[in-house]
């Protein structure tokens, strides 16, 4: 029998950037779990708020001043991130090296705030359903951030290795990205929820 080459596709890329990659799919498609997970947990707030008869539950509203400043580090957080998607698919390794340890720090600052921001709810997880859908809110998106915090360390410490400058790792910085737009963007209508849905 004999063989007939149709197509060379030697020399195609062995890895793609953005949509072309199959890691951006995998990142979209967690978004989307996740933020139908957020969906739910921020119905469950509304259902068990549109039950009670005070809200919050035999609690004061929850102090603005630590949700406030989490809020305003990850909307600052929004430019460099934006920076580093770029600067990756330009495949710039000097200016990703600097944006990722900056999106590193800023990281790391909202989960320093969030240790005042849990005793700043005024009230305990196991006091009643207001508490533990408040606990419950905060704790996924603190998940969220942790979690994107160790994917962001981990591709910082790789972008100074021999491991780093190569198509494969800016298409990993470029998903890191997107994945952190999505941390904010789900956090501002939790932070509506807890913040403000008790004081209107």
């Amino acid at each position: 029998m004999r063989e007939r080459i149709v197509l060379d596709l030697g020399k195609l890329p062995l890895h793609g950037m953005g949509a072309a990659s199959l890691t951006w799919w995998g990142t979209l498609a967690f978004m989307l779990i996740e933020g139908t997970g957020f969906a739910l947990a921020i119905a469950v707030y509304l259902y068990l708020m549109s039950l009670a008869t005070v809200w919050p539950i035999n609690a004061p509203p929850p102090g603005l001043l630590p949700g406030t400043l989490v809020t305003l580090i990850l909307l600052v957080s929004l430019v460099p991130n934006i920076l580093v998607s770029h600067w990756a698919e330009r495949q710039d390794l000097r200016k990703v090296r600097i944006g990722m340890v900056i999106m590193s720090i800023l990281g790391i600052a909202p989960l320093i705030v969030r240790i005042f921001e849990f005793p700043a709810l005024k009230v305990s997880w196991d006091s009643n359903a207001y508490g533990s859908v408040v606990w419950i809110l905060l704790g996924l998106h603190t998940t969220h951030i942790i979690t994107d915090l160790v994917d962001t360390l981990v591709l910082a410490a790789l972008m100074f290795t021999r491991h780093g400058p190569n198509s494969r790792r800016f298409g990993d910085v470029q998903d890191n990205a997107m994945y952190w737009n999505f941390v904010v963007a789900t956090w501002l209508p939790i932070y509506g929820c807890i913040y403000w849905m008790g004081r209107l």
